[in-house]
């Protein structure tokens, strides 16, 4: 417990300070840091979906879609199409269930090099919320990134970690989202 509590300690004194969050502290192995946050990124995505159920509606978006693209949904055993909050809450509860899973993680002090697969299966289903929330409700997402900067964490994390292929980020970049190395001043 002592790695959450480090980070969630962290979020409460330096949430927009996304390099500094994402620095694995000293006698930590960075897979067991990526593992804390992805399990706090689950957390936090879970009150993200909340608010965004109150204008992501089965009926107002019923096809999982981040811009033109649409997803079927993994959630029912076969991918299968699903409402954009749908998919949103089973690709939480996946990616809960993942973390949980014994086998993939068998240890909170040591994630296995097989597991790093899961992280980036994950990564990839929990992007497309914030595609679908971006690309068609907007507010919502400006809003929380406003107050949460997660996606901005979420996409640095899965940038440092190679979790996903720049090619499947598509959400125009967003000062948060862009290091102090890359940045125009």
């Amino acid at each position: 417990m002592a790695g959450q509590e480090y980070l969630q300690s962290l979020l409460r004194t330096h949430r927009y300070d996304i390099d500094d969050l994402l620095q694995v502290p000293v006698g930590m192995d960075k897979t067991v840091w990526l593992y804390e946050h992805m399990r706090q990124i689950c957390i936090e995505l879970g009150w993200y979906i909340v608010e965004m159920h109150r204008e992501c509606t089965e009926t107002g978006c019923p096809m999982m879609r981040a811009n033109e693209d649409t997803y079927f949904c993994a959630g029912h055993g076969h991918p299968k199409p699903c409402s954009a909050i749908g998919y949103s809450v089973h690709t939480v509860n996946y990616a809960i269930g993942q973390l949980n899973n014994q086998g993939s993680f068998p240890s909170r002090l040591y994630v296995p090099e097989t597991s790093m697969k899961h992280f980036q299966s994950m990564a990839r289903r929990i992007y497309r919320i914030f595609a679908h929330a971006y690309f068609h409700h907007r507010e919502i997402f400006e809003v929380q990134e406003n107050a949460t900067f997660l996606y901005a964490r979420f996409v640095k994390l899965a940038r440092k970690y190679e979790l996903s292929p720049e090619s499947l980020i598509i959400i125009p970049e967003l000062p948060t989202t862009i290091s102090a190395d890359d940045a125009d001043f």
